[in-house]
């Protein structure tokens, strides 16, 4: 008797980390309209600007990130479509890290607190300057038009391996920046959220992973 083949689709996994995407979204809004008094650029509160920091890292190279790497097996849509998606999300995806980025220096500035002393800024600062690399070079090598065919197929897993480790560069600092976070908090409520919210970006993170192993539909 022949052995059975047995076959995951990524399809499951892409489902589940939408269902993800919108609990992680719902917490981190609850946490920080209900517990930290909301978030503004703009305000006599540096308590309101410094929660966009976490605001933009985490809907941004995270969720926004997450969605742009699954593009290719999320979105029933023909290649070429797709193909746009992913190229936008990532974008921005990268411009919200930049502005995350700027957000907490202005806030520093504010208060008089100086930068680049924690592990958690230098990894920071890395995963958005790595990410503004690889979606410069991958616009060169697969949306510009004298890039080969035969250079863009050698270079796809590269692109692919890449991509994941940047995303996997911003997950785990988010989870030290919530680690970090929920040490200051005297609410227990407000702990619970935070740690869940950690708990649940890395379980996106694993779903996301998987999509990008497992085969797709399209």
């Amino acid at each position: 008797m022949a052995p059975r083949s047995y076959k995951v689709s990524a399809t499951p996994f892409v489902i589940f980390a939408q269902l993800i995407t919108i609990a992680v979204i719902t917490l981190v809004l609850v946490w920080l309209l209900h517990f930290r008094n909301g978030f503004s650029f703009k305000s006599d509160e540096t308590s309101k600007l410094f929660n966009l920091h976490p605001f933009l890292m985490v809907i941004g190279p995270i969720v926004i990130g997450g969605q742009a790497i699954m593009a290719y097996k999320s979105i029933p849509a023909k290649r070429k479509t797709r193909k746009g998606v992913h190229l936008v999300l990532h974008l921005t995806a990268f411009l919200s890290g930049i502005l995350g980025i700027y957000v907490i220096f202005k806030y520093k500035k504010e208060e008089g607190a100086q930068n680049l002393l924690t592990l958690h800024s230098w990894l920071g600062i890395t995963t958005v300057c790595l990410n503004g690399l690889q979606f410069v070079l991958g616009f060169l090598a697969y949306c510009f038009p004298g890039a080969e065919w035969t250079a863009r197929a050698t270079l796809l897993p590269w692109h692919i391996f890449v991509g994941m480790v940047i995303f996997f560069f911003a997950m785990v600092n988010a989870e030290i920046g919530l680690s970090g976070l929920s040490q200051t908090v005297i609410s227990f409520s407000e702990r619970y959220i935070v740690n869940f919210t950690g708990l649940l970006i890395l379980l996106y993170a694993i779903s996301v992973a998987l999509v990008v192993i497992l085969p797709g539909r399209y």
